[in-house]
Formats: structure tokens, sequence, C-alpha cells
């Protein structure tokens, strides 16, 4: 039985570690060929790819800052000199900071828009120029959309955003056969977490407390869920936001 993505081309942002390289990793391993795009780490985008080669599959490292435009051509370009198409986009590459109301500052609103919100725009923007007769589009937007904290105001706002444009993308492109969904994780434990401190301590607990299952996730507990997303098994399914959070809503 043959691998459910085979002969597919994927782009994944955002995807020298973390929630990224999983995703990068599991599409690798149901036989697509993955474009693991870094921005600034190209050790991590390379352990990356030589992980998914250790184990017979295909994939290339390619550095673009999605906050960029010129960087975002420059991404799909190369994907597509390489491997003559692009069938899926994983628009994962995102930024988080927490900050109360009186020490946001516009630069603050800038960095989350830029990437979250802009970024994946003109990602999504670009891919399509390299589809073919059909095409999959995954954001990873955040349980931060709807379950809104305090101190989160412009990261959320950013995620709420994706939400929508998930919802209005789907509309857009659905008769061109391009679905676009989104996932929305909870807490997941990546380096990223682990480096901004919050996995330490009293927000950790609270998540946990708060969560019917009783953990934070793991970054294999979203990967699998792009490739359903991405794979045939989900042709009828578009503008959907698929939350994965353990139960906290």
């Amino acid at each position: 039985m043959g691998k459910k993505l085979e002969g597919k081309v994927a782009v994944v942002t955002g995807s020298s570690k973390g929630i990224g390289a999983e995703i990068a990793e599991e599409l690798a391993n149901n036989g697509a060929t993955v474009v693991v795009n870094y921005a600034s780490s190209k050790a991590g985008a390379d352990k990356v790819v030589e992980k998914i080669k250790s184990k017979g599959g295909k994939a290339i490292a390619i550095q673009a800052n999605i906050a960029n435009h010129e960087d975002i051509k420059k991404l799909f370009s190369e994907a597509s000199k390489k491997f003559g198409k692009v069938d899926i986009l994983v628009n994962n590459a995102g930024v988080y900071e927490f900050a109360p109301i009186e020490k946001i500052t516009a630069e603050h609103y800038d960095k989350m828009f830029d990437l979250n919100v802009k970024g994946l725009l003109l990602a999504t923007q670009e891919a399509l120029k390299y589809f073919g007769k059909s095409g999959s589009i995954v954001n990873i937007s955040s349980v931060a959309s709807e379950l809104a904290l305090g101190e989160a105001s412009v990261y959320s706002a950013s995620k709420a955003a994706v939400d929508a444009i998930t919802k209005s993308l789907s509309k857009e492109l659905g008769p061109k056969n391009i679905r676009v969904n989104s996932i929305n994780p909870g807490m997941i434990e990546t380096e990223g977490i682990h480096t901004s401190g919050l996995i330490e301590g009293d927000f950790r607990d609270f998540v946990e407390s708060k969560t019917p299952l009783g953990r934070i996730g793991k970054t294999t507990d979203i990967a699998p869920a792009v490739v359903f997303l991405v794979s045939d098994d989900a042709s009828w399914i578009t503008g959907e936001t698929l939350f994965i959070t353990g139960g906290w809503r």
C-alpha cells in the first residue's frame, strides 16, 4: 500500500524546530517531498532534513524570513526550481509575545502581525502561483484565537485573524479545488516554550488544571492531524478550524 502523500511537494514555513519540524518529518514519513523553511536556524533546518533523509525521505532546506515579501518569493521560486511544483503549504511560521496593555508598542504589534498574519497571507498568495489543479493549505493558528488570555491581546488577535483568513480563503479558493483549514493547538511543549519559561511553574500548572486530558501537548499530537487534512482522506473538508488542545477550550 502506497504512502498517502506520495508524489506531493510540501512547503512548511518555520520548520527548523518545534511543531513545524515535526510536521515536516510526518509529511515526509507519509511520502511527501518537503521543503524545510527556516529564517535563521540553518543548523536546525539541516538537522530536520537529515532526519528525513535518514528514513528514506526527500527534503531540502531553504532560508526565507516569512515576514519579508522578497524572501517569500525566493522560497517558492527555489522550491519550484528544485521540484517543479507545490501541492501543500503549511503556514506554521509564527511568533508569540505577551504584554499587558500598558506595555504594548507599535513594534510589538508589528512583530506579531507582520509574521503571523501578513506573512501567512503573502506566502499563500505566492504558493497559489505554483499549485497545479488542486492544493491544500493548513494554517497553524492557536487556541488563543478563541480562548483569549489576559496580556495576550495582540497575539490572540493575530491568531483570530488567521481563523478568519482560513474561512474566507476556503470560500475563495474552493472553486479552484484548493482546500484551506487551520489547526489550533493548545499549549505544546517545544524548544520555544522552554526558552520563554512558560513551561515551568504556575502557567503550566494552570493550563493542565483546565485541560480535561490533564497534560500539555506534544508536537506529535499535532503533526498527524496536518497529514490528515492535506491528504485525500480530507478531500471534502475545507474552512475548518481543528482545535487540538486536550479539551482546553
